[in-house]
């Protein structure tokens, strides 16, 4: 018996005839597809009201400052405060000995009465002089002297009023009192201590930080700007005063909002900036003088505002940012832009970019420049969940 055997057609499944081959390659090559276009998300750029804001660093500034000093001298006999409290204006803070004082108060009020005492006496001698001139019965020297000894006896009475008000002054004085209302620091001496009038040394500090002032500078360059655009009619000032927002160290928004109440009208050479004043209500006392803080200042409006999202702003190898947009065919353009200050997840458009333009705002960095794509319009819970820029000014996408 022979060990070979032909194979059977129906043996090996793989082999078929050369006709259906060629049948078949032919089937595959006339169902080759065009590539699809593809598709990016755009907004169409649109004007809106924006106010412009401005983000400034400074320092909390006492609204009122006071350093008491003594205005006699003397022996200190008590502190009635306790230090860091809050004073009323005219609360007593020390007690100099008054001995001495009430000593030359008292002297003060006897030569008063003295004095007193010197007119009522003058006064019926000079009106009898008077009379008896009158009648011939006494000379004229005689009536010049009694009206000259009231006189005097008169001008000692207004010297001696003088000098008692002095000493009142002075025995009122040994109440050392506070000046202004507000938080007392640290006393720099203790009872029993000897002080006197003028000297350079405070006994204690007060200060007022209901309200407080913030403090804050901002750069001619900025202050110039914006005055181009007001004069151009491109913004519109906001009347009245500005509101000002705090924002804390921990970079949370503190909770009173307040005002501007002075710009300065001078630019300092040294730095080149403009020094801004803002009142900052502080009635749970939370600021405290020389904290760092920054004020968020509304400087004017916008009316004609351009904003995209921060996604759709992408930056070059110069670091500088760049808008990817669609031409009239539908087809990918990339434009260099300049941006403004940010709102919430957008970015404003200061230049190159105008009302009624598409901007790609996302699956931009999947398609090339020069490229036909297909625009689908991006809804507003898209656009409410595109990420907003870290803080070093970048967004998630990457350069293209």
């Amino acid at each position: 018996m022979s060990l070979l055997r032909p194979l059977s057609r129906s043996s090996h499944p793989l082999l078929l005839p050369l006709p259906l081959l060629l049948a078949l390659a032919a089937c595959s090559a006339g169902r080759t597809e065009a590539p699809a276009t593809p598709e990016v998300g755009i907004i169409t750029a649109s004007a809106q009201p924006l106010a412009l804001q401005q983000t400034l660093p400074g320092r909390a500034v006492p609204f009122e400052i006071s350093e008491v000093r003594p205005q006699i001298g003397g022996l200190i006999r008590q502190r009635l405060f306790t230090e860091g409290q809050q004073v009323k204006a005219g609360q007593l803070l020390y007690q100099v000995d008054p001995a001495p004082y009430q000593a030359a108060f008292d002297t003060a009020r006897g030569q008063l009465a003295q004095a007193e005492a010197t007119v009522l006496s003058a006064q019926p001698k000079a009106e009898r002089t008077r009379t008896l001139l009158g009648m011939d019965a006494a000379s004229k020297q005689d009536a010049d002297d009694a009206t000259s000894a009231l006189k005097q006896a008169q001008a000692n009475v207004i010297a001696a009023r003088a000098a008692l008000q002095a000493a009142r002054i002075n025995l009122d004085y040994t109440r050392v009192t506070a000046p202004i209302e507000g938080r007392i620091g640290t006393s720099s001496v203790t009872a029993g201590a000897l002080v006197a009038a003028g000297q350079d040394a405070a006994l204690a500090t007060i200060q007022r930080l209901d309200p407080v002032y913030l403090d804050v500078t901002q750069s001619s360059t900025q202050m110039l700007a914006l005055r181009k655009q007001l004069d151009a009619g491109l913004v519109k000032a906001i009347d009245g005063k500005a509101q000002v927002k705090v924002l804390l160290e921990d970079g949370s928004t503190y909770a009173h909002e307040g005002t501007l109440e002075f710009v300065g009208s001078a630019v300092d050479p040294g730095t080149g900036n403009v020094v801004l004043r803002a009142v900052i209500p502080n009635p749970d006392g939370l600021l405290l003088p020389g904290m760092y803080l920054k004020a968020v200042l509304p400087m004017a409006t916008d009316a004609r505002a351009l904003l995209v999202p921060q996604k759709a702003v992408v930056r070059n190898e110069r670091g500088e940012p760049l808008l990817r947009l669609l031409d009239a065919k539908d087809r990918v353009v990339e434009r260099r832009v300049s941006t403004g200050q940010v709102v919430g997840n957008q970015w404003q458009i200061t230049q190159g970019l105008k009302a009624g333009e598409r901007v790609i705002v996302s699956n931009g960095s999947a398609v090339s420049l020069g490229q036909q794509v297909k625009a689908v319009a991006a809804t507003s819970a898209q656009l409410a969940a595109m990420p907003a820029i870290d803080p070093n000014g970048n967004t998630d996408e990457k350069s293209h």
